[in-house]
């Protein structure tokens, strides 16, 4: 932080400078232009963050040099939103830069950034609290680096935020349900360290893309998920190990492209009322614990491209499956198709299975 302070004030002796020398040959030079206060406090903020750039292999940020700061690669500059005439940063892209390092504080001097992209770099760390001034931003996106710590509640205080994604990260903890209630567009919180239940309140996410795969949380899919039929698009619950069944009023859902509820420990049948998401396109339920028949209403939807419902215990199918484009029906206890299960695991199974779909799937 010390170098980042000797920043600041090697700039401000320099304004000081140029306000002076202005001001007193004003006879023999003509005035200065008046600096842009924005752009200097982003000066400020991307010099700091220069220095606590560790490594920057692809010399990415070479040109982070000296004022102008409209000309660094990856920034990106805009009228105010406030002052047409004054430019500002407005965004930051630095997505497959490879550089490693950490977030200063300074980066909240950046208040009218409104694309924040560091999309495959190494950066650790944490979410700087400072981010909580800027009230303009409107995605965030810090996938595939290495932050780490709790989820970054920073964000519950940015009201301009519709994208937010922190995938394939270190974050760990809790899945704090206020991320629930924001008004977001997409979120993608998938292979972190997450390591608690889904929150009862995920239903009242607005989200149209939702992506938590390859966490901890466990528990079941909260009853909440049938209050997203406006709005969702694309789910993905994958590898979470979440028990329980799919409810009956998962139907609810007719806005559903994509649904990948695959490698959980989901049990009982498919619900009918899956036949009647009738914008399916992708459908994902492989390697859980789910048996009986698999609905002829399912295999029958009219924009379902690709169907998986492998290493399960399903018992049947119609000829509808077999006709669609992309099925894997494989590891199963479907007479008379091929690489299914033995005999002996499917009667296994069939004896000894609980009643998870007999009677609560049902009641759902």
């Amino acid at each position: 932080m010390k170098n980042s302070s000797n920043i600041s004030l090697a700039l401000w002796v320099v304004i000081t400078i140029i306000f002076f020398f202005s001001k007193s040959h004003q006879q023999i030079f003509p005035p200065l232009p008046i600096p842009n206060p924005r752009l200097i406090k982003a000066c400020i903020a991307l010099q700091a963050w220069k220095l606590a750039m560790t490594s920057d292999p692809n010399k990415f940020t070479a040109n982070w040099n000296g004022p102008d700061v409209c000309n660094y690669t990856g920034v990106y500059c805009a009228a105010a939103p406030d002052d047409p005439l004054k430019l500002t940063v407005a965004g930051i892209d630095l997505n497959h830069a490879n550089i490693a390092g950490f977030l200063p504080e300074e980066l909240g001097l950046l208040k009218d950034l409104a694309l924040f992209h560091l999309n495959s770099n190494r950066f650790y760390g944490t979410i700087p609290a400072s981010v909580i001034h800027l009230h303009l931003l409107y995605e965030l996106d810090v996938s595939n680096n290495q932050f780490s710590g709790p989820f970054p509640c920073v964000v519950f205080d940015l009201p301009s935020l519709k994208y937010l994604d922190i995938r394939f990260n270190e974050f760990h903890g809790d899945i704090p349900k206020e991320v629930f209630e924001l008004e977001l567009d997409a979120l993608f919180l998938n292979d972190n360290k997450f390591d608690s239940p889904l929150p009862e309140n995920l239903g009242n996410s607005p989200v149209s893309v939702f992506v938590i795969a390859n966490n901890n949380a466990g528990g079941s899919i909260p009853p909440s998920l049938a209050k997203m039929a406006g709005t969702l698009e694309e789910i993905v619950l994958s590898n979470l190990g979440l028990t329980g069944c799919l409810r009956q009023d998962i139907g609810t859902l007719k806005g559903l492209k994509v649904l990948d509820v695959s490698f959980n420990k989901l049990c009982g049948p498919l619900p009918e009322s899956m036949g009647e998401l009738r914008n399916l396109e992708q459908l994902s339920v492989a390697h859980n614990k789910l048996s009986g028949q698999v609905p002829e209403s399912i295999c029958s939807l009219p924009n379902l491209d690709n169907f998986t419902y492998s290493f399960n215990y399903f018992s049947s199918e119609s000829s509808a499956c077999l006709r669609l484009p992309a099925k894997d029906d494989s590891r199963n206890c479907i007479p008379g198709r091929p690489l299914q299960r033995s005999p002996e695991e499917c009667r296994y199974f069939y004896t000894h299975q609980s009643n998870c779909g007999a009677n609560t799937c049902s009641r759902s």
